[in-house]
């Protein structure tokens, strides 16, 4: 569709000037108002004032400016149908709409602005006139993002028209844009008091790409990113293999499960993850010797894994990671040397973050149910907690067993539960040792990883997610030979396995936090 007249008024002024220099190249009619035209104007750009156009005045200090019939007329009048009632208007036709919104939801993250300023920052005429052009996009081009400028003026300067396709693409793009302007505020109308959760909660997403399949191959599967995902995100990660396959549901889960739980750690770390479950993790003065911990701790589980660092990948790491079949390996970035060696392997996919995000960073976390969602705060606690607890055993730990109960806490908490973490310390750093997760009995996930331990077990320490209901879990532990235990407490048979870690010299700290991970 060829463009006679286009309508500007934008709050992001991002590339604006270039895009408007090339529509005035094309011989594009320009039409403005407010900020806009003043801009504009100001570059030397030639631009019609809409007021001048409506042959009506802004009013109430701006808040009435383009909600007119010749604004609206021009822009949802259909040609070949609607020219008389144009012509009764005094209206012409509205070809293309650049239109971006009053920046509420920034306004909203700034816990200064008042009431009043968020009130002023919600945008009418602009919404209207995207969902109007947006509705009329059988002729109207709509465009409510920066980064949409470019394809647009390509396809006018090449074609003279914007294609039907591109039209229908951009009117998706901006309803899916005011909708999710509107979550923003009816989410902030409704919420009471310091209450986190509002009445209404409306979640915006766009779609990344499709995955190969779901869970299984027989389900479909899309991956979607949420809008204003953080810097450092999944949702922002940057592919950077060479793989020959794409990302897979389940590849998904686990990178996000293995970049969850290496954000624990500020020293060089290495997490492997299958199905979910951390089955190797350590810390070290190197991330070579990280991995390379723990990959041997559960070797075979290691193998198809998904890896995490928490520091770049270089060359001696990507060269211990060629020696093992890998699904995905996510960092923050990777070296030039680490890049070909790890190239070479044409069905590993790399993920590289970028930003870091830290393991105290605030979101919500989400649970599809059977005609709903379950919404809580996301678990940013594990930090301090176990040298805050109390020990309440007559055996102190050592301070090297404070340290490995330390780390074993912080891995337990992104095991699924009933979750049991065996570790260890080194001259490097720390290691697990043996991972029981997902048992339907305490005493069955201790067995476990005691059994992934082996004679490890002796001299190590345990973290446990929850309160041990009864002696036997404990027992268990003990006669394999753990030597401290960090738990939350809070079991009726507290006094029990109290007296049982007394009985066989172990050291206990109750923690008084618990992390299910269900």
């Amino acid at each position: 569709m060829a463009i006679r007249t286009a309508l500007l008024s934008v709050s992001d002024k991002t590339h604006l000037v270039p895009f408007a220099r090339r529509l005035a190249a094309l011989g594009v009619r320009l039409l403005s108002s407010g900020g806009t035209f003043k801009a504009l104007h100001a570059e030397g750009i030639k631009v019609e004032a809409v007021d001048a156009y409506t042959e009506s005045p802004e009013v109430m200090a701006g808040r009435v400016k383009t909600l007119h019939p010749r604004v609206h007329g021009g822009i949802l009048a259909r040609e070949g149908t609607d020219e008389k009632d144009l012509a009764r208007i005094g209206a012409e036709f509205i070809d293309l709409v650049v239109v971006n919104l009053y920046p509420f939801e920034r306004t909203l993250a700034d816990p200064k602005s008042t009431f009043e300023e968020l009130v002023e920052n919600i945008d009418i005429g602009g919404p209207s006139m995207l969902r109007s052009a947006a509705k009329n996009h059988a002729r109207v081009t709509v465009v409510c993002d920066p980064n949409d400028y470019d394809s647009v003026a390509k396809q006018l300067e090449v074609e003279a028209v914007v294609s039907g396709g591109l039209r229908k693409q951009l009117a998706a793009k901006a309803f899916a844009h005011t909708a999710a302007y509107d979550a923003a505020i009816s989410g902030w109308l409704s919420k009471e008091g310091e209450n986190p959760y509002p009445q209404f909660l409306t979640l915006p997403y766009e779609r990344a790409y499709t995955l190969r399949y779901g869970e299984n191959p027989h389900q479909t599967g899309a991956f979607y990113v949420e809008r204003g995902a953080p810097a450092g995100s999944l949702a922002r990660a940057e592919s950077l293999g060479a793989g020959g396959k794409e990302l897979s549901f389940n590849n998904l889960v686990d990178v996000n499960a293995a970049l969850d739980a290496v954000r624990e750690f500020d020293d060089p770390a290495a997490v492997v993850v299958k199905h979910t479950n951390p089955c190797g993790v350590a810390t070290a003065a190197s991330l070579a010797h990280a991995y390379l911990k723990a990959r041997e701790a559960d070797a075979l589980s290691a193998f198809g894994g998904v890896v995490a660092f928490n520091r770049e990948v270089d060359e001696a790491t990507a060269k211990l990671l060629a020696e093992t079949f890998l699904e995905c390996v996510i960092a923050p970035s990777f070296s030039s040397s680490a890049l070909p060696i790890l190239h070479a392997k044409k069905n590993l996919r790399l993920l590289a973050t970028g930003a870091w995000l830290d393991a105290t960073h605030d979101a919500l976390d989400f649970r599809r149910l059977s005609g709903g969602i379950a919404v809580q705060s996301r678990d940013r606690t594990a930090g301090g907690e176990v040298r805050g607890g109390k020990v309440v055993t007559k055996k102190q730990p050592t301070e090297e067993q404070w340290r490995a109960l330390e780390f074993a806490w912080r891995v337990c908490k992104h095991v699924k539960s009933n979750a049991i973490v065996l570790a260890a310390n080194d001259d490097l750093g720390a290691v697990t040792l043996g991972v029981g997760a997902g048992q339907m009995s305490r005493v069955v996930s201790v067995e476990l990883a005691v059994k992934k331990a082996g004679d490890r077990s002796r001299g190590s320490v345990l973290a446990s997610d929850a309160f041990f209901p009864f002696p036997d879990g404990l027992v268990a532990a003990a006669t394999a030979g753990i030597v401290a235990v960090a738990q939350p407490g809070g079991s009726v048979k507290d006094v029990d396995v109290i007296a049982a870690a007394d009985e066989l010299g172990v050291a206990m700290v109750l923690t008084g936090a618990r992390h299910f991970r269900h």
